[in-house]
C-alpha cells in the first residue's frame, strides 16, 4: 500500500504530468525561462572565457615597461593582449603624442595625449562590459518570470476548486505543484545570472585599475 501510494504521488507531481496538465501559458512560461537560461549560459561561458584572457595579459603591462623600446614593447603587449583591451593605449598614444593636421593636433601635447587615452579606456570599458546589463536583466526579471507561473498556478488551482464545486486535494495538488515547479525554475535561471554578475564586475574593477594606472604611466611618458 504503501509503494502504491508514493508511485501515485510521483507520477501526480512529475514533470511529464506537469506539462501535461499546463495549459498555453504554462508552456509559454516555461520556454521562456528555457531560453532565459540557455542565453545566461551561453553568456557567461563567453563573458568567463573573454575575462581569463584578459587578466591573463595584465602582467604584460610590467613586460611592456621592461622593453628595450616603445615599438618592442607595443609589438610584445599586442600579442599578449588578445582581447585588445591594453595594447590600443600605447598603439594610439604613440601616433597621436606628436600631433597631427587635425583640430585635435592644434591642442597641447598633453592634452592631446591625455584625450587619445581616455578616449581609449573608455572603448576598452566598453569592451569589458558589454553584455553585462543583458545578465543582469535576466538575474533581475527571471523571478518574476517564475512568479507569474505561480500566479498562473494558483489560478488553475482555484479554477479547478470552483467547477468540481468542492475542495479536493487530487484537483488542486497539480496546479499548486506546477506553481511550485515555476517558481523554482526561476531562481535556477536567476542564481546563476546574478552570481556571475557580480564576478565579472569584481574583475572588470581589476582591469580598470591596470588600465587607468597603465594610461597614467604612459601619459607620464608621452609628456615627457
Amino acid at each position: 500500500m504503501p509503494d502504491a501510494l508514493a508511485a501515485a504521488t510521483s507520477s501526480q507531481f512529475s514533470l511529464a504530468r506537469w506539462w501535461e496538465q499546463g495549459d498555453a501559458i504554462s508552456h509559454a512560461v516555461a520556454l521562456l525561462l528555457l531560453a532565459m537560461s540557455l542565453l545566461s549560459w551561453f553568456f557567461i561561458l563567453a563573458k568567463a572565457y573573454s575575462s581569463w584572457r584578459v587578466r591573463a595579459a595584465a602582467p604584460a603591462l610590467d613586460a611592456f615597461w621592461a622593453a628595450p623600446t616603445l615599438k618592442d614593447g607595443i609589438a610584445l603587449l599586442t600579442l599578449a593582449d588578445g582581447e585588445d583591451v591594453y595594447a590600443p593605449l600605447p598603439t594610439y598614444g604613440l601616433a597621436h603624442s606628436a600631433g597631427a593636421n587635425t583640430l585635435a593636433g592644434e591642442m597641447r601635447r598633453d592634452e592631446q595625449v591625455t584625450r587619445v587615452l581616455r578616449q581609449q579606456i573608455t572603448r576598452s570599458t566598453h569592451r569589458i562590459e558589454s553584455g553585462l546589463t543583458f545578465l543582469a536583466s535576466i538575474g533581475a526579471t527571471a523571478p518574476f518570470v517564475g512568479l507569474l507561473g505561480t500566479v498562473w498556478g494558483i489560478y488553475h488551482a482555484l479554477a479547478n476548486v470552483s467547477t468540481a464545486g468542492i475542495v479536493q486535494i487530487d484537483k488542486i495538488a497539480g496546479p499548486v505543484g506546477e506553481a511550485l515547479i515555476m517558481t523554482g525554475f526561476g531562481l535556477v535561471v536567476a542564481i546563476p545570472a546574478v552570481l556571475a554578475y557580480n564576478g565579472f564586475n569584481r574583475l572588470n574593477r581589476m582591469t580598470l585599475a591596470d588600465l587607468d594606472g597603465f594610461a597614467h604611466d604612459l601619459h607620464s611618458y608621452f609628456t615627457k
